[in-house]
């Protein structure tokens, strides 16, 4: 499997876990991440939102998957049918996230960057 498809599904496995450890360990200290509202977050905001439990996937399924990489970067798009709780409210939506991946100097794949939107019918 590609590495970035690996890390990919690392990645989601961790967030539908909320499994803090190992999001930290796939998301650089870099991290500038724009959300479909337009708020730019940053790792520890979004390791915050999973400790604490504001923030709780049920689904996260991938389509519609784009990967390019050139040397140390690697640029994902991907369509996801998500839905889960945030602030005790119930949601469920249709996105595109985008991220880039980084070769960290340790050898593994960390996400630097990311956006999503929602995808109209």
């Amino acid at each position: 499997m590609c590495p970035i498809l690996a890390a990919e599904e690392r990645l989601r496995l961790a967030m539908l876990a909320s499994d803090v450890a190992a999001l930290d360990a796939l998301i650089s200290p870099d991290l500038v991440f724009t959300t479909h509202l337009g708020q730019v977050v940053g790792k520890q905001d979004d390791l915050a939102l999973h400790r604490s439990g504001v923030l709780a996937f049920s689904t996260l399924e991938a389509s519609e998957q784009i990967v390019k990489v050139s040397g140390s970067l690697a640029i994902v798009s991907v369509r996801m049918n998500v839905a889960g709780v945030h602030a005790g409210l119930p949601f469920a939506a249709d996105l595109r996230y985008t991220r880039v991946w980084c070769l960290a100097p340790r050898g593994a794949w960390q996400v630097v960057a990311g956006h999503i939107s929602a995808v109209q019918p």
